[in-house]
């Protein structure tokens, strides 16, 4: 009885827990309770260690989910002869007193006014539409679109799969407002075949920028605030927002130049290890100055986008690793925390030990000299 024989030896069976069939099976036998010593320390480390096991979990998870990209340029060795040009542009003057034209580095001249639709329209309805927001520009005159439509530079912001399912959408342009009055403004949108060399896309005032016979616009209507609600390079993707998507800007007087320098890097986004048309897009993204200044009546007054095309390949790869990968990852993840945790716990005690050990000895030590004190 209580861990002794009738002979009065140690009974090892009675320290041994009592179990089942299953349990005696067990390689490591486990003591009764009344035998085992429990401290809070080992509780806090298996808490400690089941709350970061379950963060790196999840954290490991996500990053599965959202798969890794990789970047490369390259040298383009495709030759493309044309390029399209998409734009949607709202000008606060009316259709019939602008001109729109393309002249590239070719020399070709494109009278982009007559395969463009321009509508009748009015200013009011666009510029205080959802999303419309005022350019911002970092000290170099970067153009910096975060602070006005959903923190977005480009398609730097978005995952790779979410580019490549909104390059799926549908592309069509959204129908003109209905028209309220005579209309103040201007829309002009649709798609531009160009050739695939550095050019300038402009627009002015009739009878300003090309010598034209007889039409002459008054100085006085001239207001070339605008609205860029779309302007893209190649296949058209809608769905895609670029760095001057939904912007305005507004002049101060009649004579006002604006600026746009567009540096266009052909782009190829690929989902998985081989590419396919069903998950790769090939579209171009763009880095944009903007210069805007008041200027006098002997120089030109207008929209200028000058464009040039770089000479390499951007390729952005989003990859998964396979599901087998991914659980070994996550084994060795919670294999780590746990022999980490071990390791704590194990320090843990012993740094509790060696302390209580020197203690006892430092009480020990004190009391036996008092009473030798006394003793004398």
């Amino acid at each position: 009885m209580n861990g002794w024989d009738e002979k009065h030896n140690i009974d090892d069976d009675a320290f041994g827990a009592k179990g089942n069939i299953v349990s005696a099976f067990d390689a490591f036998p486990k003591a009764k309770p009344q035998y085992v010593t429990r401290t809070s320390g080992g509780g806090k480390w298996t808490v400690t260690m089941a709350v970061i096991s379950f963060f790196l979990f999840w954290t490991e998870v996500g990053r599965w989910w959202r798969g890794s990209e990789t970047h490369t340029f390259a040298v383009e060795k495709g030759v493309g002869h044309e390029m399209q040009i998409n734009m949607d542009i709202v000008v606060r003057m009316h259709c019939d007193d602008l001109h729109i034209n393309v002249q590239d580095a070719a020399g070709d001249r494109i009278l982009a006014g007559s395969l463009l639709k321009r509508d009748k329209t009015n200013w009011s309805q666009w510029v205080d539409s959802k999303g419309i927001h005022r350019l911002g520009r970092d000290s170099k005159g970067k153009i910096v679109t975060g602070a006005g439509w959903q923190e977005e530079e480009g398609f730097g912001e978005e995952h790779v799969h979410d580019i490549v399912s909104l390059g799926k959408k549908k592309a069509k342009w959204g129908k003109t407002p209905r028209l309220w009055g005579e209309g103040d403004s201007c829309r002009i949108y649709g798609n531009l075949d160009v050739n695939r060399v550095q050019g300038d896309f402009h627009i002015t005032a009739r009878g300003h920028g090309y010598m034209e016979f007889g039409e002459h616009l008054d100085h006085a209507a001239f207001n070339f605030s605008h609205i860029i609600s779309e302007l893209s390079f190649g296949p058209f993707y809608p769905s895609l927002v670029n760095p001057l998507d939904r912007t305005v800007n507004l002049a101060r007087i009649n004579f006002h130049k604006f600026q746009y320098y567009l540096s266009v890097v052909p782009t190829v986004y690929t989902v998985g290890k081989s590419a396919s048309s069903s998950n790769t897009i090939f579209t171009n993204q763009y880095a944009v100055t903007e210069q805007s200044k008041e200027t006098d009546d002997h120089n030109i007054p207008g929209i200028f986008f000058k464009y040039d095309i770089e000479p390499i390949l951007l390729s952005v790869e989003e990859s998964r690793d396979g599901f087998l990968q991914f659980l070994m990852k996550i084994v060795n993840v919670v294999s780590g925390v746990l022999v980490a945790g071990h390791w704590g716990y194990t320090l843990t005690e012993w740094y509790k030990e060696v302390i209580g050990r020197r203690r006892r000895e430092r009480n020990e030590g004190f009391i036996g000299t008092k009473g030798s004190e006394y003793g004398q």
